[in-house]
């Protein structure tokens, strides 16, 4: 559970914030996971941490995805993060 306050879907006025909930949301569960909603208060910092991710994970690199993952997993492990 995120402790920082957000918006949830249904509370995004914010054409901005609405357009990048609709274009980030989990499919499989069906809503936008708390990772991101923490960013809803400052909508151009979600769409930094999105492009981040997206350089981390699917950019250039010398490490392979399952590589990026494992080190994702240990780090959330070690920050006691069940994402």
């Amino acid at each position: 559970m995120a402790h920082i306050s957000y918006a949830d879907e249904g509370e995004a006025l914010d054409p901005t914030l609405a357009d990048l909930y609709e274009r980030n949301r989990n499919r499989k569960q069906d809503c936008v996971d708390n990772i991101l909603r923490i960013h809803s208060h400052n909508p151009p910092s979600l769409k930094g941490h999105l492009e981040l991710y997206k350089t981390l994970m699917f950019g250039e690199s010398e490490l392979s995805r399952p590589q990026r993952e494992m080190i994702a997993v240990v780090v959330s492990t070690i920050n006691e993060c069940h994402y």
